[in-house]
């Protein structure tokens, strides 16, 4: 594995640890709650009228609203860097083939 393809990886991976909440927070998944008019507002109310009223625990809007109101957990953020860093890495090798 060359340098490029380690800093490739690299960038994926804080690249994605440190935008995830920026990118959840922006949909409207805040600290305070589900932002009114937002994305996130749309999504759980799609979520509700499929599911008789609530939204299911474990469920993407759950775990979107657990992520803007508390941030990635450990095993969050070992995931999120791993799926980043394997993009960065992909990326960065699909780029070389066209240098």
């Amino acid at each position: 594995m060359d340098w490029t393809t380690v800093a490739g990886v690299a960038a994926g991976a804080v690249g994605t640890v440190a935008l995830t909440p920026v990118v959840v927070s922006a949909a409207g998944f805040t600290a305070g709650g589900i932002a009114a008019g937002s994305a996130a507002s749309w999504m759980m109310s799609a979520a509700a009228v499929a599911n008789g009223g609530g939204v299911a625990a474990g469920s993407a809007v759950a775990v979107l609203q657990s992520v803007g109101a508390a941030g990635l957990s450990g095993a969050a953020t070992t995931v999120v860097a791993s799926v980043g860093g394997a993009v960065g890495g992909a990326v960065v090798r699909a780029v070389s083939w066209f240098l």
